[in-house]
């Protein structure tokens, strides 16, 4: 199993090429046998060829350079059929839809569409009459859905990335029982033109993956206002960096969770709070009542009528081809009147107030993504009931307008997952990502459905552990870049991202390969702030690395912006003259994508 940035990281040092994981992409798909993933896969000799052409670009600076991803079925790829899991709703598009497009102009391969719950109206996976896509950890369970294929590819290690749905946790619901990462954004912060719509007013692009930080490099990839949706906003994005010391997490009081019998999930939904606190984190119990008032609103009032306008001429032209459950549920969405509406409108109002005041007193609140799991048996007897179940901590964030980002939080024995989801006000998804991404690493849980786990980082993401070293590297050392395999063999740890205080100029030194920056102290008033990566170093290796380091680099101490010096690379003053002055980037890989001749240099 491979991860997006292990993928970058062997295409650009050239180890392998983008057709060789193509390649290696469809025989996974082949010993995996389950044609139920997959609604359309496109022909592999084709997806090859297309990574061919990738390759004779020679631009390895794309962040998604040469990485199959897959693409639920209800978001159009140009050349592939949209069926929404219906097979009479189904037509062709005539381009990408806009997440789709700057996937590819991001450097990624579409090998399929994935199936789904129809008309992404379900959290089970089972609603669809192309199979039900094999959950990846055990056959008896549920997948999850609506983004049931998109979920489970990622978990069996078939894509390091697939794009789901989410409106009333669809991209958060299968990442739990899978045991994988799902990414809600912030409403509007990623266009849905080119996606069916479920409920136009709350739709969400989703992003499954086996890491936050992967998820987090395909958000980056896909958000961007899009004058053509009329939904999209411009949101600032933020960056991925240290969890702020004391964060304050919302919890409901241990009266007020639901699990419906389900002790084990209680359980372990008790040790993952205990874990937060270990890492330093301060719970507070909040009010949820609020919250699950809100999440009726979605099936009970106006907003099942937009489900019903989206289908609703196949509804009145051919009801049969609609997956009975599904009509059963969207049916309903033609009986609520203009008064209801407005009454329930109002009424939401009054709740999102309430959600406001709650965020004053809390930065993050943390929920089980589900409140237990269920097998496929369990939810074709019961399948309205159970469904409705699994929404009780997702239905309610887009009416409220949160983001979200849900988590692997344990893995029982007999392979039953359990995650927690982390929810904030729109526009702090970097936040999430931030405390997502030390949760997730401090579990030591395997990736997906494999015993793979991800490499060492310190749960903690802010000081380093006892007898280590934390040094600040700027260039051909950062994660994923040629000499970063260095530091791994010296037994060093990922920390942080950080950036010096504004008292640096940035120069690419003469020679190579592979190419090196210099960062160089100046005078006050004539410097600007480099973006680096903190690596915390054994004691008894930091030795080996400093009398490595050839001239004209060496260690001593960087000032950061916002917090303590720490040691780094720095550069001599003499051998900047007649070096090109990069400090406009404002860090190394930033100047790599406006260069690519310079990064093909440095992954020679």
């Amino acid at each position: 199993m491979e991860t997006v940035a292990t993928i970058v990281a062997a295409h650009r040092a050239g180890s392998t090429a983008p057709s060789q994981t193509i390649a290696s992409t469809y025989a996974r798909i082949r010993a995996y046998a389950d044609p139920s993933v997959f609604i359309t896969l496109r022909d592999e000799a084709d997806v090859i060829a297309e990574a061919r052409v990738l390759e004779q670009t020679g631009n390895k600076a794309l962040p998604l350079y040469g990485v199959p991803v897959a693409i639920k079925d209800n978001i159009d790829v140009a050349g592939l059929n949209t069926t929404a899991a219906c097979p009479d709703y189904a037509y062709a598009p005539e381009r990408d839809s806009t997440a789709v497009q700057r996937l590819r102009s991001a450097g990624a391969i579409v090998i399929g569409k994935t199936n789904l719950d129809q008309f992404a109206a379900g959290l089970v996976g089972v609603r669809t009459p192309y199979g039900i896509p094999r959950n990846a950890l055990r056959r008896d369970l549920i997948p999850g859905g609506s983004s049931s294929g998109s979920a489970t590819a990622v978990a069996a290690g078939l894509v390091p990335i697939a794009l789901g749905t989410d409106t009333a946790g669809s991209g958060r619901v299968p990442a739990m029982l899978n045991n994988i990462v799902g990414l809600k954004p912030s409403l509007g912060l990623v266009s849905t033109e080119g996606v069916v719509p479920a409920c136009r007013t709350l739709d969400c692009v989703s992003i499954f993956a086996l890491t936050v930080e992967d998820a987090w490099t395909a958000l980056r990839v896909i958000a961007g206002y899009d004058a053509q949706d009329a939904y999209s906003r411009r949101i600032p994005m933020g960056a991925m960096g240290r969890v702020p010391p004391g964060i304050r997490l919302g919890v409901p009081p241990p009266g007020a969770r639901l699990f419906f019998g389900d002790q084990v999930a209680a359980a372990d939904y008790e040790a993952a709070l205990d874990r937060l606190e270990q890492l330093g984190a301060t719970l507070k119990e909040i009010d949820i009542g609020p919250f699950h008032e809100t999440a009726r609103l979605l099936y009970e009032g106006p907003w099942l009528a937009e489900r019903y306008l989206a289908i609703q001429e196949l509804l009145a032209s051919s009801p049969g081809s609609i997956h009975p459950v599904t009509r059963q549920i969207i049916q309903e969405g033609a009986r609520p009147t203009a008064a209801a509406a407005f009454t329930a409108f109002y009424r939401l109002e009054e709740l999102r107030r309430v959600a406001d005041a709650t965020f004053r007193d809390i930065d993050v609140m943390v929920l089980p993504t589900a409140p237990t799991t269920y097998t496929i048996e369990q939810v074709l007897a019961d399948p309205i009931q159970l469904n409705s179940r699994l929404g009780t901590y997702t239905n309610f964030v887009n009416l409220l307008d949160l983001c979200g980002l849900a988590v692997p939080a344990s893995l029982s024995a007999d392979r039953t997952p359990f995650g927690v989801t982390l929810l904030a006000p729109s526009g702090r998804d970097a936040l999430l990502a931030s405390v997502g991404r030390t949760f997730h690493v401090a579990t030591g849980l395997p990736l997906g459905a494999t015993e793979q786990h991800e490499a060492a980082i310190d749960p903690g993401g802010i000081i380093p552990a006892p007898g280590t070293v934390p040094v600040v590297v700027f260039g051909a050392h950062l994660a994923g870049l040629p000499l970063n395999r260095e530091l791994i063999a010296l037994g060093a740890s990922f920390l942080r991202i950080v950036r010096t205080a504004p008292h640096y100029r940035f120069y690419l030194l003469p020679g190579g390969p592979p190419a090196r920056p210099g960062l160089v102290r100046v005078e006050d008033g004539k410097g600007a702030s480099i973006e680096g990566e903190v690596w915390s170093i054994p004691v008894e290796t930091f030795g080996k690395l400093v009398a490595d380091i050839p001239a004209p680099l060496g260690i001593g101490t960087v000032e950061l912006a916002g917090e303590p010096p720490l040691k780094g690379f720095l550069a001599e003053t003499s051998a900047t003259v007649g070096a090109r002055d990069i400090t406009k980037h404002g860090g190394w890989r930033a100047f790599l994508v406006a260069d690519a001749n310079v990064h093909q240099t440095v992954s020679a």
